[in-house]
């Protein structure tokens, strides 16, 4: 299938933000000197916006895989294997590589420890909101024995995979139900659910990006996607709502229409950035740890040179992960029965 788009440069590019974001975080303690939140008046991280690229990108793609399927146990089977195998050997690292080389631990306290094997199984099992392990402390800040925080979204995104399958069974994804979604989900940033209600609150939270993208795909025969006009009324849509202080509620509206736009409009030079293989993943889960564990060994490292060594090692990391990994999962993924017809702008599926 001809890939004539840039959705595999955009969420590499959204993976590198996020590194970025965090490198500040992760080395001053703080966000003061984060990009977008210098751009944004206080009001978004740049880690945060990249999570939404991801967000708006997923709900595009995997409805376009929910529709080429037709199965909802080849449905959940290629979901599973796009994101499980991935992270299931990035918690087996965390674990029996990376902890017992930062804890403070004697090696068989460490290994004979209940929390070792706690967080173990809870985020294998997706109960990412675990996130240290006994002894491990990285730095001295007070996230510093975090030891991955972007797996948070992990849990977020596999409710959204059954939130598609959900409203494919009922025939519901269509127009008017997005809509109501997209409602829920700014209504859900507006009230900033995730101050209460935990995992369900960022659900909520999330939900706005996922759905925008659902509905551009639904949208994805009409022309006006596409037009530089609309890329730029959503340009200044964004800009305009810094000063009114709504960046984050008009994200999804604004933001997912310049990001689909980036992605599938046909005048623009295609990026090859899967050329190494799909990299984005692994540059997501594993480059938290990596900055975390360049600090445990240079404490004083700046923020542009802890994005830079993170970024480049991190890539290694993940390029491991695609070919050793991934991809290798990814062989067992479930062929459709028949073809589908191809859109005006043919889509990998991932």
């Amino acid at each position: 299938m001809e890939r004539r788009n840039n959705f595999d440069a955009l969420r590499l590019l959204a993976a590198a933000s996020v590194i970025l974001s965090h490198a500040v975080l992760l080395s001053t303690g703080q966000q003061d000197a984060d990009p977008l939140i210098w751009l944004t008046h206080g009001q978004l991280v740049l880690g945060v916006a990249g999570v939404f690229v991801f967000f708006v990108i997923s709900g595009y793609l995997v409805t376009q895989s929910w529709e080429r399927t037709h199965s909802l146990p080849r449905y959940g089977a290629k979901r599973a294997l796009r994101i499980y195998p991935g992270l299931a050997m990035c918690i087996l690292v965390l674990t029996f590589a990376l902890g017992p080389a930062v804890t403070g631990l004697p090696l068989a306290q460490y290994l004979g420890a209940y929390d070792t094997y706690n967080f173990l199984v809870r985020n294998l099992l997706l109960h990412t909101d675990y996130n240290n392990l006994p002894g491990v402390w990285f730095t001295g800040q007070a996230i510093g024995n975090v030891v991955d925080g972007p797996l948070w979204s992990l849990p977020v995104e596999v409710a959204m995979y059954a939130m598609v399958a959900a409203l494919g069974l009922m025939r519901a994804i269509r127009l008017p139900v997005l809509a109501v979604l997209l409602g829920i989900g700014i209504a859900c940033l507006c009230y900033d659910t995730t101050r209460y209600y935990d995992f369900i609150g960022s659900v909520g939270w999330m939900l706005g990006f996922f759905v925008a993208g659902m509905m551009l795909y639904r949208l994805r025969g009409r022309r006006w996607i596409t037009r530089w006009p609309v890329a730029l009324a959503a340009l200044i849509g964004l800009a305009v709502s810094v000063p009114l202080g709504v960046f984050l509620q008009a994200f999804p509206i604004f933001g997912g229409v310049l990001i689909i736009f980036i992605a599938i409009h046909p005048a623009l030079p295609v990026v090859a950035a899967a050329r190494f293989g799909d990299l984005s993943y692994g540059l997501y889960i594993y480059g938290w740890p990596v900055e975390q564990t360049l600090l445990y060994l240079r404490p004083d490292t700046g923020p542009v040179v802890l994005f830079l060594l993170a970024l480049a090692i991190t890539t290694g990391v993940a390029f491991l992960s695609w070919h050793l990994v991934e991809k290798r999962a990814l062989r067992w993924k479930p062929r459709a029965s028949t073809a589908a017809p191809l859109t005006a702008a043919p889509l990998a599926t991932g």
